[in-house]
């Protein structure tokens, strides 16, 4: 009755909101002008930078179903409100934007609109995309036109009601969406305004890093401050909080490390991120992924958190602790040691990793029940993975390993309850 009534009330603000703005959206400009194509000096390089900055936006991770054609659509995107089904985006004049013009594609990128004028939903994040220059949005076009055309009909969203109403689109995007190219910061240096272009658009990183509200909305008051990704269950850690991954006291070239090779002697990427670091981010070039690193090392820092309490008495900590320690010594000392330094760069390390401390446990839960995997990049085409000890170690037993790693060598967190790993352990990986 609860959620019942919450979608009720979330209908009802974005049908207000949208009433508000109804009038001025319709009216706005959606050609995305005064923006327009340049001339074309070389077809060639043209199409050499299309690929480069779709691969950066890492079109094909949402636009290729598993074991379907490259970009030709139809993977489910699971959010909150139901499923969304990609579009084909291959060159095919029927079900693709073959009979797109390059007018067409800025305006999805740009304000969210499709060739027919409809809205797009949110899953599809123009709301990072809008940031793209025109000069970059028609070199993505010109690539997209070139990739052999695939006849796959499009999906339609499968959407719990009131979602499945389109015209709630123009309250949420009065809400949540400004629509803008990307201005560079003339105090910065050209370096640190390449990252925030990437980061900010392409890289569309507060997609994930950025807590969303009910209604699906991000913080604007706290973008890359760390958002929990439903659905899949998995938290995008704080890019600005030292408490989590804040990476204000890392050096320049660990940040590097980690968005290119998905290890470094800080951490390893795992999870959702692994496939980002492995389908896009190393294929950038060393000076734009060194601009990343500069940009998001340069974010302000939010204020630490006050210290976590612990919720169990100490008679419990104690008894979690010990039998923790009798499980990392059986399963893991051989390869985090017995210093929970590791072994770099097989195994990243624990002392000292905020990504083990963090006020929610659940990545580290998933990570011991379902096993960690970097990605396999040119940097670190071999990576050594973390087996799965869910089927090998009860709740209580998870619960025990992790609340051990999260209180050992300098780390001090809450400990973890058998309930809290039970929530996880049927969840799916994708």
């Amino acid at each position: 009755m609860k959620r019942i009534l919450i979608w009720v009330i979330g209908a009802l603000v974005l049908l207000a909101a949208g009433a508000v703005a109804v009038l001025a959206m319709l009216n706005a400009d959606d050609s995305g002008a005064p923006q327009q194509s340049a001339a074309v000096v070389n077809s060639a390089e043209q199409l050499e930078r299309g690929a480069y900055l779709v691969r950066t936006g890492d079109c094909m991770a949402c636009h290729t179903a598993r074991g379907g054609k490259s970009l030709a659509g139809a993977r489910a995107i699971q959010t909150p409100f139901g499923a969304i089904y990609s579009p084909n985006i291959t060159s095919d004049e029927e079900t693709g934007i073959g009979k797109w013009s390059a007018d067409d594609f800025w305006r999805a990128l740009h304000n969210g609109k499709s060739k027919d004028g409809s809205l797009l939903y949110p899953a599809f994040p123009y709301t990072n995309y809008t940031k793209v220059t025109r000069i970059d949005a028609d070199a993505m076009f010109a690539y997209l036109r070139s990739v052999p055309a695939v006849s796959q009909k499009n999906l339609q969203p499968d959407l719990r009601f009131p979602y499945s109403n389109r015209i709630l689109l123009y309250g949420w995007r009065a809400l949540y969406f400004r629509p803008g190219v990307y201005q560079p910061e003339k105090e910065q240096s050209v370096e640190w305004n390449r990252g925030a272009y990437l980061v900010q658009g392409l890289g569309h990183c507060s997609a994930c890093h950025t807590t969303r509200n009910a209604l699906g909305g991000s913080d604007l008051n706290a973008e890359l401050g760390g958002g929990f990704i439903p659905v899949i269950n998995w938290y995008a850690p704080s890019l600005t909080s030292d408490e989590e991954i804040g990476l204000g006291d890392w050096d320049i070239e660990h940040i590097t490390a980690l968005l290119k090779n998905g290890v470094s002697p800080r951490g390893t990427v795992l999870g959702p991120m692994a496939e980002v670091v492995g389908a896009s981010l190393q294929h950038l070039n060393d000076p734009d992924v060194r601009a990343m690193a500069v940009y998001l090392k340069s974010l302000p820092r939010q204020k630490e958190a006050s210290e976590s309490k612990e919720r169990a008495s100490p008679d419990e900590v104690d008894r979690v602790l010990a039998l923790g320690g009798k499980i990392y010594k059986a399963h893991c000392v051989d390869c985090h040691q017995a210093s929970g330094k590791g072994t770099w760069p097989a195994y990243p390390p624990l002392a000292g990793n905020h990504a083990i401390t963090m006020a929610s446990p659940v990545n580290a839960i998933r990570v011991i029940l379902n096993g960690g995997f970097a990605p396999s990049t040119t940097g670190n085409p071999r990576p050594y993975g973390m087996p799965p000890y869910g089927p090998a170690l009860n709740d209580s037993e998870v619960a025990a390993v992790v609340s051990y790693i999260r209180n050992s060598w300098g780390n001090k967190a809450p400990i973890v309850g058998a309930a809290e790993v039970n929530r996880y352990r049927a969840v799916p990986l994708d």
